[in-house]
């Protein structure tokens, strides 16, 4: 039996996993591997004729195997979970990673990330490597040094074809020279030119995020790797990239974000340091899936904790997550931070609604669609964790709701017509349904979300939709335009499931369907996880919330609207004032709920000033409302400019800025050439790499897939003839 021991302030006991009378093991048990041993002697066993039909079958399928080969060279934007290419005369190489080192300082609602990975050029050449790795996706980038011996050099922030241009010629010159580019809002990629032959190099990429809060609980995410994502779509003649998949129509950029991934790694190991400044005593600070040592600081002010993983040889597989609880009696209702730049002041509110368990809500008949991806990216783990959260929320329906199950991977299927009572029947073959699902094929999202958003809606009852999926796709942008146009009064509310899921993808869904995003990534947190949602399913949300700010300044807030918020959620606004708020100054936020209205007042006076990154975060949020604003129909070269004046001013890494670092000596010689060795991604934990490539889950060439099937068919009734004749010899015999 495995017990779950959480940290507790002042226990001094960190988060681990043990079994009774035993030493502590690993969170994760073994993976199940395929025995090609066991394969090879299950045929050596055979007669002659069967070896003849394997190699027939090899040679029908070796096109189809070929798709799926890791490619000898590969490009940046093929890997995802922070590897360092090495750019040869030949192509692109992976250099063999040393460490990763991940060092977080939390102060009140903002995190400063640091990021730090050590790579060795043991070849014999110079070479320029490309760095790739995965942030989270509201992450503020913006710091770059390269650590090469006893030197460093800070990047500084251009546009993005500046940066580029200044890079190239810097590289054709001998000098050394860093270049960090977004490929997508989750997933950045720096390269560094001229690394000498035996030299070591250090990657340090700095960024801001703000806290996540829920149902009085603070937690923040590192993403350590990212999950294969499903390509829709016809192929492209060209690629941009040398992934897996090809570029397709509804994906251009395809062969840029399907990288080469192993099952096992020597390498993939990770390091991270918290300093953790809540301000207030804590409660609980403990690690979801990692475990964790914890040492209460004696720094003279309460709530200042380190925290460090346990295990020297954490595999990077699983994405880290920490979580911390304040003591109940220090809850803070409402808080505000300030930061002064460029002479205006930048704020960042936070309050939280009344969370009273003791008021009756009253009951609201419900319409829930369940939708479950049950593609091959879900198989194993993932396929568990979401047949037990389906099987929860079947549980919770009450007898006034209706509901329905729509299951989708290559093609989408509902369990009922329409919308069915929740009678005690109808939940019972729900179960049965949900218990027999199994995970292949692809990740067609579209057909599915159009069925939950249109079918005939009950105008009794208030429809809600649980899409559970690990996000693992490559056509977002058309998925939110595919939400927002369909969702009408409807609620969409994403459950993240896996080790890895899309996080983008989870947040910005959730925000396009007004609802809110859960992560379940452990079988052990779906009770706890679930049930936190269903609350916010069952709970009325607080509704028409406005915000009165000062009179006597111009304030651009984000969100400009806050929208509905359910059970346990606070109310987050980054702010820049212009013009001088006079003394005694109030910020008021009012909506309705359930119990009338509600309303709260914050002092100016009470901010908590001199707080660094409330600009940027600030900055960051206003470039990712610019860029959602072209899918709504704003003219795209304004919006081009105003992306880049920002984060120009605020130094951040942007759609279109690019921070560059350029030494003004030379180093190598002009006679030397520039010029490679291997780590390709590690798959995230529980994900099964035949489900994930073995099946036609990505885009495929269709021609190819039918004259494969038509060479089985043959091969099958080859081999049935064969072994009737073979019976009928031994018979006469």
């Amino acid at each position: 039996m495995i017990k779950r021991i959480g940290y507790r302030a002042g226990s001094g006991q960190g988060w681990q996993l043990r079994s009774e009378g035993s030493a502590m093991k690993h969170w994760h048990p073994a993976a199940p591997r395929v025995d090609s041993q066991a394969i090879a002697r299950f045929f050596q066993r055979r007669q002659r004729w069967h070896c003849a039909a394997v190699a027939l079958l090899l040679v029908f399928f070796k096109p189809l195997a070929a798709q799926q080969e890791i490619p000898d060279q590969v490009t940046p934007s093929q890997m995802q979970s922070g590897s360092l290419l090495l750019k040869m005369q030949n192509g692109y190489q992976v250099a063999t990673r040393m460490d990763t080192h991940a060092s977080m300082k939390v102060s009140g609602l903002v995190a400063r990330v640091s990021v730090k990975q050590s790579f060795r050029n043991d070849g014999s050449e110079w070479v320029e490597g490309i760095y790739v790795f995965p942030l989270p996706d509201t992450a503020a980038v913006d710091r770059l040094r390269m650590h090469i011996g006893e030197r460093y050099i800070e990047g500084e922030i251009r546009e993005k074809e500046q940066a580029k241009k200044e890079y190239e010629q810097a590289k054709q010159e001998g000098r050394k020279a860093s270049l960090v580019e977004q490929e997508r809002p989750n997933l950045f990629t720096t390269s560094v030119a001229n690394i000498a032959p035996g030299e070591a190099v250090t990657v340090e990429i700095e960024y801001l995020e703000t806290l996540r809060y829920d149902e009085g609980t603070f937690s923040l995410r590192f993403p350590v790797t990212l999950t294969p994502r499903y390509i829709p779509g016809a192929p492209l003649t060209e690629r941009k990239g040398s992934g897996w998949s090809p570029d397709t129509t509804r994906v251009d950029d395809a062969s840029r974000v399907t990288p080469p991934v192993v099952t096992r790694s020597d390498s993939h190991r990770l390091e991270v340091t918290v300093d953790l400044n809540a301000g207030m005593p804590l409660e609980i600070v403990a690690s979801r899936y990692h475990p964790i040592s914890v040492s209460e600081l004696k720094s003279g002010q309460a709530g200042r904790y380190q925290v460090t993983l346990a295990d020297a040889d954490t595999p990077m597989d699983h994405d880290f997550e920490l979580l911390w609880r304040p003591v109940p009696a220090s809850m803070p209702r409402a808080t505000l931070f300030t930061e002064d730049f460029g002479g205006q002041p930048h704020l960042l509110l936070m309050m939280i609604p009344p969370n009273d368990a003791s008021i009756a809500m009253p009951g609201v008949a419900r319409e829930t669609i369940f939708v479950i991806d049950t593609s091959g990216s879900m198989h194993g783990t993932s396929m568990e964790q979401a047949r037990k959260a389906l099987e929860l929320a079947l549980g919770g329906l009450r007898p006034e709701d209706r509901f329905n199950v729509i299951q989708f991977n290559s093609v989408t299927h509902a369990l009922f017509r329409v919308s069915v009572p929740a009678t005690l029947e109808n939940i019972a073959r729900a179960r049965s349904y949900v218990q027999n699902l199994g995970a292949d094929g692809g990740t067609e999202m579209r057909p599915a979300l159009e069925l939950a958003l249109h079918s005939p809606a009950a105008e009794t009852h208030l429809r809600q939709v649980v899409f559970i999926t690990d996000g693992s796709v490559g056509n977002e942008e058309e998925l939110f335009s595919v939400i927002e146009a369909g969702l009408g009064n409807a609620r969409l509310f994403t459950v993240g499931i896996g080790s890895a899921p899309n996080g983008w993808f989870m947040r910005k869904a959730a925000e396009a369907g007004r609802g809110t995003y859960t992560y379940v990534s452990a079988l052990h947190e779906i009770d706890e996880k679930m049930g936190r949602l269903f609350r916010k399913l069952e709970s009325p949300q607080l509704t028409d919330i406005r915000i009165q700010w000062p009179s006597g300044v111009t304030v651009d807030a984000y969100p400009a609207t806050v929208a509905d918020l359910y059970l346990g959620e606070p109310i987050v606004v980054k702010a820049r004032l212009s013009g001088e708020p006079r003394d005694n100054s109030q910020v008021s936020v009012s909506g309705n709920s359930a119990s009338g209205g509600w309303s709260r007042t914050i002092d100016l006076d009470e901010t908590t000033d001199g707080s660094p990154g409330i600009a940027a975060i600030w900055a960051r949020a206003r470039i990712e409302l610019l860029l959602d604003g072209v899918q709504r129909g704003a003219d795209a070269d304004s919006v081009r400019q105003a992306v880049i004046d920002t984060a120009l001013q605020h130094h951040l890494v942007s759609k279109f800025t690019s921070l560059v670092a350029i030494d003004r000596t030379p180093v190598r010689p002009q006679a030397a050439g520039l010029d490679s060795v291997a780590v390709p991604n590690l798959l995230p934990y529980g994900q099964n790499m035949n489900a994930i490539f073995g099946f036609p889950a990505t885009a495929t060439d269709a021609e190819l897939l039918r004259l494969s099937g038509v060479a089985c068919l043959l091969l099958a009734l080859l081999l049935v003839t064969m072994r009737r004749r073979s019976r009928v010899c031994e018979i006469h015999s």
